[in-house]
């Protein structure tokens, strides 16, 4: 059990910080960019809907119901077959295998906020030979960066859900929101801000393509934090009269909105200075410093908030991947939280420090397996494979686990019964099939 409780308003915060991560600033535009614009966004906001949110309501009965960890959740809900149910609730470390690439890649913008202040690159050849060399030759750079990110996430956790997890989401969520508000009225003075909400919200579905709708499913699953027991650890920590329903329908719509002005922004620096909107992962770090270059004094102001804003996206992200698993280990082994994380922390910094050296190009032999190398082994499993597996196992657990007359009590005061048959209905059948449609074209096609 839990001796510290959420507030409401904390807890809110706190899974939509953990939600609001690189995903809606850093990963949303570039897909949306890469999969033809407003179509994309069409699917994706249906699929928050019918699969997002069903979803994360499950995680959170979950944690409601069952008041602790992740894998205790599992093994006492069930009326049967607890001792088999229990393996579900590993899906707590994918959060540590997550958190190794994860840490990098704050790393990265905490070295784009320096370069925003500095220095910034004026043209797409230079960003790009500037990214790639940061990746692939900045070694000792790129560990200063990982270990300050690294120690940030591990220090804030490190102080418990009121003191760290609430307190930092209470401060860091608003102004995350504040930066990127300020962004969008900035875009709306420029040309190019027509032509991205055309290209945005206008659905062209001729650019649809199976490999489209998959990732929008994909991407709207891994948006929301589910799969991993986050969800589940917050929703446990929860005060007693807390409405589910309200928290979930509140956490998807912020994380949905700031997904949408993100995309805003970005696309109209891009279409503003006659840039291509499909430009893949380095979108953020390649297509917008010259853009910021071009500005001036001004471009160096509004690039470092950018910045900043997805650097505070990152950290209260990274902050929830490692509560689940701490959370685990403190109920379980009966250790403290300075015990659990001590051994977590060792575990992520060496796995995220060979993830690093496996980007390289003259230490990547030491980190490469079958010749991959562990970054992208790291990202590929637990997207492709042990995200939506966590997801999975949800669903079916409370759509045919759970007695359903548990459900209704839980949740039948604070929705309408056709939008509890509605749910239903989903977490049996839509959830699971969608989850499984995007692990198999992951894996297969």
């Amino acid at each position: 059990m839990h001796g510290e409780r959420f507030s409401k308003v904390g807890f809110v915060l706190a899974a939509a910080g953990s939600a609001v991560g690189l995903g809606n600033i850093w990963k949303f535009p570039y897909m949306t960019g890469e999969n033809g614009g407003g179509a994309f966004v069409f699917i994706y906001l249906l699929t928050i809907v019918f699969i997002g949110l069903s979803v994360f309501l499950a995680e959170s009965v979950m944690g409601r119901l069952s008041r602790g960890d992740a894998v205790s959740a599992f093994e006492t809900l069930p009326q049967k077959n607890g001792q088999y149910w229990k393996y579900g609730g590993f899906m707590v470390f994918t959060g540590v295998i997550i958190l190794s690439f994860y840490t990098i890649v704050i790393g990265w913008i905490f070295k784009y906020i320096y370069v925003a202040a500095t220095t910034l690159p004026s043209s797409v050849e230079e960003a790009g030979a500037a990214f790639g060399g940061m990746i692939t030759t900045d070694t000792v750079g790129q560990m200063l960066f990982f270990t300050l990110a690294f120690v940030i996430t591990f220090y804030i956790v490190s102080q418990g859900i009121k003191r760290g997890i609430e307190r930092i989401n209470l401060v860091l969520m608003p102004l995350l929101v504040g930066i990127l508000v300020l962004l969008l009225f900035y875009a709306m003075t420029l040309d190019g801000f027509g032509d991205s909400l055309r290209f945005l919200f206008i659905p062209d579905f001729s650019k649809v393509t199976s490999t489209s709708i998959l990732s929008a499913v994909g991407h709207a699953f891994f948006t929301l934090s589910l799969g991993m027991g986050t969800i589940m650890t917050y929703s446990a920590s929860l005060p007693k009269d807390s409405n589910l329903v309200t928290s979930s329908l509140s956490v998807a719509a912020l994380d949905t909105i700031i997904a949408l002005i993100a995309g805003m922004v970005i696309f109209t620096l891009i279409f503003s200075f006659g840039a291509e909107p499909a430009q893949g992962a380095g979108l953020v770090f390649i297509s917008l410093p010259p853009l910021f270059h071009d500005l001036g004094v001004l471009g160096n102001i509004i690039g470092f908030a950018f910045f900043v804003a997805l650097a505070f996206a990152g950290i209260t992200s990274a902050v929830s991947i490692v509560e689940p698993t701490a959370m685990y280990m403190i109920n379980r082994f009966k250790i403290s939280r300075v015990q659990a994380l001590s051994i977590l922390g060792v575990t992520t910094y060496v796995l995220g420090t060979l993830a690093l050296i496996s980007n390289v190009e003259t230490l990547k032999g030491y980190a490469t397996i079958f010749g991959k190398g562990v970054f992208d082994i790291l990202d590929f499993s637990s997207s492709s494979i042990l995200l939506p597996l966590g997801g999975l196992l949800v669903a079916l657990f409370v759509g045919y686990a759970l007695q359903k007359d548990r459900l209704v009590a839980l949740l039948g005061d604070h929705m309408p019964k056709a939008a509890f048959d509605v749910w239903y209905f989903s977490i049996r059948y839509v959830a699971p099939l969608g989850i499984a449609a995007v692990m198999i074209n992951q894996l297969f096609f």
